[in-house]
């Protein structure tokens, strides 16, 4: 079996150990060497050629995001996992960093009990995350759309209905996903968008600051009982899932804490599923990079009530988990590359309102 090669980067030795120690449990993962500085770091780099890199933010000498910004030059396609603190600045480095062209990120947990934490969200989080950032992707096709393996059914009248609502799920690699197209969108579009993107408390605030600051869409994170208005964005606030309700003639957020699902909460099916039961055939649905099939069963319903979808291609996906089971599943109206889903998005909302 061919090793995947990691170089761990943090400035303490308790956690260079521990991340280390999980790591070397796993049969098909090989820690090469270790770095307590961003400036050893880049030096190991060229010495090693790691298949991987676990970065810290906060480090004497040169921190986790000039290291990256060095390392992306030298080595752009090397995936770059930032482990950071799960604290404000953390996570405001940490989006800066996915900024930067950093792969993917998890939270360092703190505090009484933190080490073991970090333990649980190693096995459970991070190696996953390793071995699908490693994973050897097949060449890019000659064209940008792709036959999806199982034939899409022919699609009721009621498919090229009006877009009323706009519904995004994304996840590994979301974040810089969601601020191109975001960027891209132009104001006044005649929908509300609803977005899920896979993060912890604190980040999905700031990924929301982010987007308003970014784009020319004005976007918050949710919070219980906001009316939808058109050329706004919603994002589901970490550690809770969320739900569109109907409340007379407004359609309103609700969040709630009820069971992970795919060990995610804030999930994209639950918010899929209800944006199905209100929107039907006027909904549309995007799922962006990520792993797993978080929004697989909510594209169901919504394929199921004739609403649209839409999903990123493979060869611009940091991960084709999330848009390639929907793609695999015959779901997808259009299999796009991510410079193109915006304007495809803008066309089909405005297509049928004269």
């Amino acid at each position: 079996m061919e090793k995947i090669h990691v170089l761990v980067v943090d400035d303490s030795l308790v956690v260079r150990r521990v991340v280390t120690e999980e790591l070397e449990s796993q049969a098909d993962i090989e820690v090469v060497g270790s770095a307590s500085t961003g400036r050893i770091a880049l030096e190991r780099m060229t010495q090693l050629n790691p298949d991987l890199v676990i970065l810290d933010i906060e480090m004497p000498d040169m921190d986790g995001l000039t290291a990256l910004t060095h390392l992306r030059q030298s080595h752009p396609k090397t995936p770059v996992i930032m482990f950071s603190s799960l604290t404000a600045l953390g996570a405001a480095a940490t989006l800066e960093a996915l900024s930067r062209g950093a792969s993917d990120f998890f939270a360092k947990p703190s505090g009484p009990g933190g080490l073991e934490a970090s333990r649980r969200v190693i096995q459970a989080e991070l190696i996953p995350a390793i071995r699908a950032l490693c994973a050897r992707k097949p060449a890019p096709p000659a064209v940008h759309e792709k036959t999806p393996a199982t034939p899409t059914p022919p699609r009721p009248p009621a498919a090229t209905a009006r877009i009323d609502i706009l519904a995004i799920g994304a996840s590994t690699g979301g974040p810089n996903a969601l601020a191109e197209i975001f960027m891209l969108l132009p104001p006044g579009l005649p929908a509300p968008i609803v977005v899920v993107q896979h993060m912890p408390p604190m980040f999905t605030q700031m990924l929301a600051e982010r987007l308003t600051k970014n784009s020319q869409v004005p976007t918050v994170e949710a919070k219980s009982g906001s009316a939808l208005e058109p050329g706004q964005a919603w994002v589901a606030p970490g550690d809770h899932h969320l739900v569109l309700v109907r409340d007379g003639t407004r359609i309103r957020t609700q969040l709630n804490q009820e069971l992970q699902e795919h060990a995610c909460r804030p999930a994209v099916d639950p918010l899929f599923r209800s944006v199905a039961s209100i929107y039907g055939p006027n909904s549309l649905a995007v799922v962006l990079t990520g792993m797993g099939q978080d929004g697989l069963r909510g594209c169901e319903a919504i394929r199921a009530a004739g609403g649209q979808i839409l999903v990123q291609d493979e060869a611009t996906s940091v991960v084709w988990g999330m848009p390639g089971s929907v793609a695999r599943a015959g779901l997808a109206d259009r299999v796009l590359p991510l410079p193109m889903l915006a304007g495809e998005i803008v066309r089909r909302i405005r297509g049928h309102r004269g």
